[in-house]
């Protein structure tokens, strides 16, 4: 199996545990989503169009709502738009894709994604974000990550695995890996009339947390995309030895505690 073959068939997983998705996964925080916007364009009231791209069962679709602001959300997976569509009847939630996007050109003043952008394929989805995307609008890519510079939450990394846990380096390494390759970069000749360019990357990282207990971190870490292609032995395997690690500690061994997170965020403006 390639890697783009690997790629499609994890981010395919994710419609089987629709609703643990939506139950388990955290939201986004405020802080990050009004850097990951920074100065877009307004051109709507009360502020930016927010196209919510790759945008699951809403996670960042009900921050963007919870903000005030107009909101499209895209989703290919019929099972991922359903439970959007439950959790959040009065916003606009569209079947689509980032490499097929549902909207005219230049209709969004802003391209978000949570947790998504690294499933796309930006061969084809850069020239299409470019194309939704108005003059001076934002795309940005959203993470949220486990804080591993927290002591039991990196013995945590080490116990599961990235299958389970994931990478604080994604936004950098989707950039280098994906994004630098299909947005044309601003130069002062050479580009051609009409073609979209974008800025330079930025990034930052945002304090954020979700109150867990055990049981609903396990279920959490059940919902990644390398845990649900697992064949079901090594799966539950995975998952006891999480159990045993998270109840031997004491952070985590009763009640209630907060899983500290990041919010890792990646911007590049369309000039």
């Amino acid at each position: 199996m390639d890697d783009r073959d690997e790629r499609r068939l994890h981010a395919s997983s994710f419609g089987a545990a629709a609703a643990a998705y939506a139950e388990h996964r955290p939201d986004y925080a405020q802080d990050a989503v009004r850097w990951a916007l920074g100065a877009a364009p307004a051109s709507h009231a009360p502020g930016p169009r927010v196209l919510d791209l790759g945008a699951g069962t809403g996670k960042l679709t009900a921050t963007l709502v919870d903000m005030g602001l107009g909101v499209v959300a895209v989703e290919p997976d019929p099972a991922m738009l359903g439970e959007l569509r439950r959790s959040l009847p009065t916003a606009r939630a569209l079947s689509g894709s980032a490499e097929a996007i549902p909207l005219p050109d230049a209709s969004v003043d802003a391209v978000l994604g949570g947790n998504a952008m690294h499933w796309f394929d930006m061969a084809v989805a850069g020239p299409e974000i470019a194309r939704v995307l108005r003059p001076g609008g934002i795309l940005a890519g959203l993470w949220n990550v486990m804080d591993d510079q927290v002591e039991w939450v990196a013995e945590l990394a080490r116990v599961s695995g990235s299958a389970a846990i994931g990478s604080r380096d994604m936004p950098a390494s989707w950039r280098a890996e994906t994004a630098e390759m299909h947005l044309p970069k601003a130069r002062t000749s050479g580009t051609a009339r009409g073609e979209a360019r974008f800025g330079s990357a930025e990034q930052a990282l945002f304090p954020h947390g979700q109150r867990r207990t055990a049981d609903s971190l396990v279920a959490t870490l059940a919902t990644r995309a390398g845990v649900l292609v697992m064949p079901e032995p090594e799966r539950e395997a995975l998952l006891g030895r999480i159990r045993g690690f998270l109840a031997d500690r004491p952070e985590t061994a009763r009640g209630e505690f907060t899983l500290p997170m990041l919010t890792a965020v990646l911007r590049v403006r369309r000039l």
